[in-house]
């Protein structure tokens, strides 16, 4: 599972809304409904958002293990 609670984070950090980084990154409003939902996204928009940032992919996300059941 993924998580992109680091990436709002650092947006309010930035004093930026969603809206400013659709308009810095070209990003559609699908692709931030994904990052919302914590679901895939391809390699090359976390680069964009990286670049337009200035900050690297773990400032933006974090991988969390699955746990199954009986684990």
């Amino acid at each position: 599972m993924v998580s992109y609670k680091k990436l709002w984070k650092l947006l309010i950090d930035k004093d930026m809304k969603k809206q400013d980084l659709m308009a810095v990154t070209g990003l559609s409003t699908a692709t931030v409904q994904k990052l919302n939902k914590g679901e895939n996204v391809q390699t090359d928009v976390l680069v964009r958002i990286c670049n337009a940032l200035k900050c690297n992919v773990s400032d933006i996300m974090d991988i969390i293990p699955d746990v199954k059941k009986g684990e």
